[in-house]
């Protein structure tokens, strides 16, 4: 059973990891108004950050800027759709560096992303364990 301590933990995580005007929208996607749609996509999405936090850390040990890029770019533009827009804004940094094969700078970039997806996904889940 959740404490009422637990759930404001909770709120707070998706408060403040998860645009609430984003969330709305992607809740207004759905015409039956029952929240199927948006549960979908919120699994979809910390699916793929599981994946794609897999990827990176692949291609981070490899130095592999190509790959750190692609990731990178895809977690920047899926992480924006469900209002994770600090997680978006570091992956877009990181984008331009890996673009212009620099990694200077690019270490501590990667683990603010990590701590950054690691909120984000608990905000997920919270979301989702509604």
């Amino acid at each position: 059973m959740q404490t009422s301590t637990q759930g404001a933990k909770q709120f707070d995580a998706v408060a403040t990891m998860l645009d609430a005007a984003a969330l709305q929208r992607l809740r207004e996607l759905d015409p039956s108004g029952n929240g199927a749609i948006f549960t979908r996509v919120m699994q979809a999405y910390a699916a793929s950050l599981q994946r794609l936090l897999e990827q990176l850390a692949q291609a981070r040990k490899r130095s592999d800027l190509a790959a750190v890029r692609h990731v990178v770019h895809t977690l920047k533009s899926s992480s924006a759709s469900v209002g994770a827009l600090a997680l978006s804004t570091l992956c877009g940094k990181i984008e331009s560096l890996a673009r212009e094969q620099r990694s200077d700078g690019l270490a501590p970039l990667l683990d603010a992303l990590l701590v950054e997806a690691a909120g984000v996904n608990l905000a997920v889940k919270a979301i989702l364990a509604k």
